[in-house]
């Protein structure tokens, strides 16, 4: 991994991948990679936390290893689980090679003690099948991005602070793995539910929350070159309105650039009333709020 000096080097960096981070979101950035603590971000969807982690691991030239969690996840998800198919077709094999009794076509006696070297190698590293926290501990140095860790329940985020805590594992039939170097773990939570005070202590914590209108123009030129400066200010200002209109999804920096993106595709380069009404499937997500703003579009778009 190549190591970063300061807040500073990191949010270059960052700029280089394309990611504009601001000064606090640099520096906790830094302490994490430094102090070797897992990092937490919460804030509205598509506040570019997800993005954050990617850009982290192609800044420092790691691979990216991504969990997604969802309500039921458990630690088997996570962790490992062991290939049955192929232990199956291994007992087969086994059975099919056994030395049988020449006079009985019995299996011989001797073979009996071969049981427990089969049962060890039924258990073998090659029919284990690493999940997500097992690989990043495994493959270390890399990051791993714990998504979306709200929608999980208490048990996984128990599960997750131990883990966190040791950065080791214990398979039963296999033994124990221990990270070499501490990955790199960014948490994200949309806080559709608070996350545990224990699995806060353990990291550092920043909310990300929407940019400001000069900063949302940076990204959308930094990101889609193409468009014109003309045309993101307009976008962005745009959807930075719609925010104030307590939609039921507010649109994220993501819709931003996929609203952006659209236009440009279309060949336009001003957001009028009719270009707008044509693409807003692009920035809203819902039918209530396409309807609330398609009534306030004059309103929106005016300079």
């Amino acid at each position: 991994m190549n190591a970063v000096g300061s807040a500073a080097e990191l949010a270059g960096r960052l700029r280089g991948t394309g990611y504009l981070a601001d000064d606090g979101l640099a520096t906790v950035g830094y302490l994490a990679l430094a102090l070797h603590r897992p990092l937490l971000l919460e804030g509205e969807p598509g506040t570019g936390k997800t993005s954050l982690a990617a850009a982290i691991a192609e800044a420092l030239g790691l691979q990216l290893i991504r969990l997604q969690c969802y309500e039921g996840i458990d630690a088997t998800q996570a962790l490992y689980d062991w290939d049955f198919p192929r232990q199956i077709l291994h007992l087969r094999t086994i059975e099919a090679t056994r030395p049988v009794s020449p006079d009985s076509g019995a299996p011989d006696p001797g073979a009996a003690g071969l049981l427990e070297e089969v049962e060890r190698s039924l258990f073998d590293e090659r029919f284990l099948l690493a999940r997500p926290v097992l690989r990043a501990l495994r493959e270390s140095p890399a990051v791993l991005l714990v998504d979306e860790i709200d929608r999980a329940d208490d048990e996984f985020e128990a599960f997750l602070l131990e883990v966190l805590s040791t950065y080791e594992v214990t398979i039963p039939e296999f033994g124990t793995i221990t990270a070499k170097e501490p990955p790199v773990v960014v948490l994200t939570s949309n806080r559709t539910r608070e996350v545990h005070d224990a699995l806060k202590r353990r990291c550092l914590y920043h909310w990300i929350d929407h940019p400001g209108l000069a900063r949302e123009v940076e990204i959308v030129r930094t990101r889609l070159p193409e468009v014109s400066q003309r045309l993101a200010e307009q976008v962005a200002r745009s959807v930075q309105r719609m925010r104030d209109l307590d939609l039921l999804k507010p649109p994220g920096v993501a819709e931003t650039l996929d609203w952006a993106r659209a236009l440009d595709a279309l060949g336009t380069d001003t957001l009028n009333v009719e270009t707008a009404a044509a693409t807003l499937g692009a920035v809203l997500k819902y039918r209530e709020d396409t309807d609330r703003v398609r009534e306030s579009l004059d309103r929106l778009l005016a300079s």
